[in-house]
């Protein structure tokens, strides 16, 4: 915080979000003295911003009780931050987006100046965001909204689900977390029906029904991290193993979050995975900027050879 308004904003703010706070810590979370943090609190009633100031060894500063502050106040990056992710959840399916993004947009430009105003309308009209190639038909949002609140409360639910097989069935679920992949919503958690960790896309749920049952989520679960493992570990018709020769966060870096599974070895990273089409695989490897050996199957080395045959073919100019 350089400038003296940013910084009387940051005044303003502290005051309201901690309710009652001493002079020195609110000068040192500001980063002045205490003589220039009287002339911001100086500056903030000359702006009508009515503040009891608490005199005495223990004093403190506060708003007066009541008063509504201005709902936003933004700099430049503060104004970025928001405006952007509005943008994004554009791309996040919800069936109330884009009227609530419209709202959310209209409310910014309401309470910002016209220098920031134009910065909104610019980042509206013109960013564009791709999250993974997001799903073009809207859902409902219903589920999402009671599966994040069964979560928080650590609550147990009822769901009426359909397979991907488009078989009905109905389940006990522990929701430990939600995440966004690929272009859909899923709740990850304990599935009493398969005694086992489990994936539920949002847009195969009918109704969530809220249980009088408790759970514990497990310390430092991570839901899309857990959804990402469940992808990478599904069971398809040909295992791979490729040794990447590479250190561990490269290697994650050029792949997809669910690609496969990645151990550290003596000398690289141990890719395990699995496809049903080798020369899709082939075209995965082709394109890293490192090297690799292909432990198993042989036959992707073949397919890899195709490929390179290809390319040579077509860097000849021959099509």
């Amino acid at each position: 915080m350089t400038q003296p308004t940013t910084r009387v904003l940051a005044v303003l703010e502290l005051l309201q979000g901690c309710g009652r706070i001493s002079g020195p810590e609110l000068a040192l979370r500001v980063g002045v003295d205490g003589r220039t943090l009287r002339r911001y609190i100086a500056t903030l009633e000359e702006l009508g911003v009515p503040i009891v100031a608490e005199r005495g060894r223990y004093g403190a500063y506060m708003l007066v009780p009541g008063f509504k502050l201005p709902p936003l106040m933004f700099n430049d990056d503060e104004a970025l931050a928001p405006s952007v992710g509005l943008v994004a959840a554009r791309g996040l399916g919800l069936a109330e987006a884009a009227p609530a993004v419209a709202s959310a947009q209209a409310k910014l430009a309401r309470v910002t100046p016209d220098r920031l105003k134009r910065q909104l309308h610019a980042i509206a009209e013109t960013v564009r965001v791709d999250l993974v190639h997001a799903s073009g038909v809207p859902h409902s949002n219903e589920a999402l909204i009671a599966l994040t609140a069964a979560a928080q409360a650590q609550r147990r639910v009822h769901l009426d689900y359909t397979t991907p097989q488009h078989l009905r069935s109905e389940r006990d679920v522990d929701p430990y977390g939600l995440a966004w992949r690929a272009g859909a919503w899923y709740v990850v958690g304990w599935c009493h029906l398969r005694r086992d960790l489990r994936s539920f896309r949002l847009d195969r749920i009918g109704t969530v029904q809220s249980l009088d049952a408790h759970f514990e989520r497990p310390v430092g679960f991570d839901a899309l991290e857990q959804l990402a493992f469940s992808v990478a570990t599904l069971p398809r018709s040909i295992a791979i193993e490729v040794l990447l020769r590479t250190d561990l966060k490269t290697a994650r870096d050029a792949f997809s979050l669910a690609f496969g599974l990645f151990e550290p070895v003596d000398n690289g990273v141990l890719l395990r995975s699995s496809a049903d089409d080798l020369d899709w695989f082939a075209r995965q490897l082709a394109r890293l900027s490192f090297d690799f050996e292909v432990r198993t199957p042989a036959r992707l080395r073949n397919a890899l050879r195709r490929h390179a045959t290809r390319l040579q073919r077509l860097a000849a100019g021959n099509a």
